[in-house]
């Protein structure tokens, strides 16, 4: 691929996200491939005028009319690591490789993650409230050091929430869907039900980092609560769905676990109003555990490593969740030559 002026090599689609601008997001790969042409689209006008001659676009999303103008357009990059929004089929047949931001919001989460542990280990939600009720009274606390902490999904947060779990003196289970390839805890399980309560039942904290598929769409219910110990906080950093909302309030209620710690719920947004809200071992953030001022400079080093791929006429792309027609009938005819 060539640069030719006048043309948007590179075009940044109009929504923010994040309480973040797209017009820094534009400056952050542009200060990245300088010798690229860095085009931000302000209006629908723009957007539409600008995608009709670029290679790359990337944004919170791309509709199917936008993509309908796109002549040009060769790698879609999604702000985000969910894709599950794009019109995926429409991308693949107009030969558009999509690539996502996994990995971007790895190390805010996997911040939160640890911070929600080290909260109900020194109880400070307890400490916060004598304090708005000016109340100098002492309050037992335990300790993290020496704690079982068991993490579902090794992925790039996963792994992250494990890589800063050194230091802190604890055990690690791992959970994942492969686990004959290993990972960095200290032990590495899969799904199989004995193996999985197994280990809920010596875990003191249980995060959860791990995409919503059919295996882990209420992973955590009556059963798998009635496994963890009562001393046990679980921590969803993951999807709402992970974890069945009406049999966790009845276990925090009852005392089967200790306290919970949610980024995300089912429903989200939870509503005014839901038992969650009132209960005091439990903590609600509004899914922003991947919020970063950082965000957009990962996402356009993503940005960047992808586009001198495809200006070195290579297709060895990296955080590609989606494949163009074209390479897959290549592939195909490929396997087919080698039989």
């Amino acid at each position: 691929m060539t640069t030719k002026k006048g043309t948007a090599d590179i075009v940044v689609l109009r929504k923010n996200t994040e309480a973040l601008s797209t017009a820094s997001y534009a400056n952050c790969i542009q200060n990245r491939l300088p010798n690229n042409i860095v085009h931000h689209a302000r209006t629908p006008t723009q957007e539409k005028e600008l995608i009709s001659t670029a290679t790359v676009a990337t944004g919170t999303g791309i509709s199917k009319e936008l993509l309908s103008y796109a002549e040009e357009l060769k790698l879609f990059i999604v702000a985000s690591s969910g894709y599950n929004h794009l019109p995926m089929k429409e991308l693949k047949n107009n030969n558009v490789t999509v690539i996502n931001g996994a990995g971007i919001h790895a190390p805010g989460i996997a911040e939160q993650a640890i911070g929600y542990c080290l909260m109900f280990a020194r109880r400070l939600n307890e400490g916060i409230e004598r304090h708005r009720n000016e109340e100098w009274r002492h309050y037992q606390a335990s300790e993290f050091n020496g704690s079982t902490v068991t993490i579902v999904g090794l992925g790039s947060i996963g792994s992250t929430i494990v890589d800063y779990l050194q230091g802190f003196n604890v055990n690690t289970i791992g959970v994942r869907y492969t686990p004959s390839k290993g990972g960095p805890t200290d032990s590495v399980i899969g799904f199989d039900e004995a193996e999985f309560h197994e280990a809920l039942s010596r875990t003191d904290y249980l995060i959860l980092s791990t995409p919503l598929s059919e295996t882990t769409m209420n992973l955590i219910s009556e059963q798998e609560l009635d496994t963890l110990p009562p001393r046990a906080v679980i921590i969803n950093v993951s999807r709402g769905g992970v974890v069945n909302t009406n049999h966790l309030v009845s276990a925090l209620q009852k005392g089967d676990v200790a306290a919970a710690a949610l980024d995300v719920t089912d429903p989200e947004p939870l509503p005014v109003g839901h038992p969650l809200w009132k209960m005091r071992n439990v903590l609600i953030t509004p899914h922003m555990g991947g919020h970063t001022p950082k965000h957009w400079d990962r996402l356009a080093d993503i940005v960047s490593k992808n586009v001198q791929t495809l200006e070195a006429g290579d297709n060895n792309f990296t955080n590609v969740v989606g494949r163009p027609k074209a390479n897959e009938n290549n592939r195909s005819t490929a396997a087919a030559t080698k039989k």
